[in-house]
């Protein structure tokens, strides 16, 4: 009952009100409903819900961990590394979810999702990741979300290639050794095209992000088109279908990023509004018993500067593989791979050079039921000498709990 009455409030909270209390419903599979149906019987005591929509379904999900970062104590040149190792509890994520269904198509739906995550200070802030309006098949085969919505490809390939975000991060998102190119959200409209052999997501967006106020300048064109070559939409579905696909992915992003930098020429800093323009090719094969996939990105440079290059330019690839054992494929073991080699050159011992950045994952992961998973990995974080990003080099050891209902 504690959990009828939590959920009652966050609706009300989320402000799902009407005029009218209603007693509450419940089918065999735990669903809440405000109003009786077949299979639905009514919950004895409950805590009267105001409530306009039909059915109102809540989910959440956080990642309980501990991280202790064992940075290397010097850089390649034998300069001290100025990263200090840290050792950590924290919650990296946690999402609370409402869906209310407002329509009379069953698919279509509202939905708001709040994201509690630390930001560049280390502080927690609680911010919306998605408030959106889905409204399914407005054309054929095709709906369409309206609001703060996904992008087309995080959602992909984390419900299809890379099932532990809880760890890390897909590759064009990754920070500490990857291009951080795009995160998962973003203000716009995106269409979502499904059938049994192709599917899309398509869309016009801000093009900053959910993290990042718009800066008005110009909108993003994105996109996934995916093949299903066996014909099988595996979504979350990798210990019991398999399945084959693949994808081509990107963003047409028009002055996506501010950048003050030094005119090579002049020697005076400029300002450019620098385009975020990127592709990929990915694909993935499954199998109840293992997965493994693959991907390719390439990142332009935008820059009108002369001898210079766009802040986000580059290009490099990312391979997964999982082995799945257990009578319920609840044991798995997991490893990854990421490549990234931003087009910024540095130098280094007196030679001037692109630089790559490394990462490497292995793990693995116990499926304690359907709510629990837990965790044990490793990332080896090895750029290059003369990178960026070489200060992050060093051991992250990992300990994780997904919680999720």
């Amino acid at each position: 009952m504690k959990k009828i009455a939590l959920s009652a409030l966050a609706a009300l909270t989320l402000g799902s009100v009407a005029a009218n209390a209603t007693t509450l419903y419940q089918d065999e599979n735990g669903q809440v409903f405000t109003k009786p149906g077949e299979g639905r019987t009514e919950i004895k005591n409950s805590t009267p819900l105001f409530a306009k929509a039909d059915k109102l379904k809540f989910s959440g999900l956080t990642y309980i961990g501990y991280t202790y970062d064992d940075y290397k104590s010097r850089l390649a040149d034998g300069t001290l590394n100025t990263k200090k190792d840290t050792s950590d509890f924290e919650i990296r994520r946690a999402y609370f979810q409402l869906k209310a269904y407002l329509l009379d198509d069953p698919k279509s739906y509202y939905r708001i999702t709040f994201d509690v995550s630390k930001d560049v200070t280390g502080d927690e802030k609680v911010r919306a990741k998605y408030a959106y309006l889905y409204l399914n098949n407005i054309l054929p085969a095709t709906g369409v979300e309206l609001g703060l919505v996904h992008r087309p490809w995080h959602d992909y390939e984390e419900h299809n290639a890379w099932y532990y975000r809880s760890i890390s991060k897909i590759l064009i998102e990754d920070k500490k050794h990857g291009p951080d190119l795009s995160n998962s959200a973003d203000f716009g409209v995106m269409f979502k095209t499904r059938t049994q052999y192709f599917d899309a997501d398509y869309g016009i967006f801000n093009g900053e992000g959910y993290h990042s106020a718009s800066n008005g300048n110009g909108m993003s064109f994105e996109w996934r088109t995916t093949a299903h070559l066996l014909g099988v939409d595996g979504k979350d579905k990798q210990t019991k279908k398999t399945y084959w696909d693949a994808s081509f992915f990107g963003q047409y992003n028009k002055a996506h990023k501010s950048v003050t930098l030094t005119d090579p020429t002049t020697g005076l800093l400029v300002t450019e509004q620098q385009d975020l323009i990127f592709g990929g090719l990915h694909t993935v094969f499954n199998m109840p018993s293992f997965l493994i996939a693959a991907q390719y990105v390439k990142s332009q440079d935008t820059s009108d500067i002369a001898n210079t290059v766009s802040k986000q330019s580059g290009s490099g690839y990312s391979a997964n593989a999982e082995f799945r054992m257990g009578s319920e494929k609840q044991y798995r073991l997991l490893a990854r791979y990421d490549s990234w080699t931003p087009k910024t050159k540095t130098t280094y011992k007196g030679v001037t050079a692109e630089r790559e950045d490394r990462a490497y994952i292995a793990g693995a992961a116990w499926r304690m039921n359907k709510n629990v998973e837990w965790v044990a990995n490793v990332i080896i974080t090895d750029n290059e000498a003369g990178s960026l990003k070489e200060k992050e080099n060093g051991t992250q050891y990992m300990m994780t709990a997904e919680v999720s209902f």
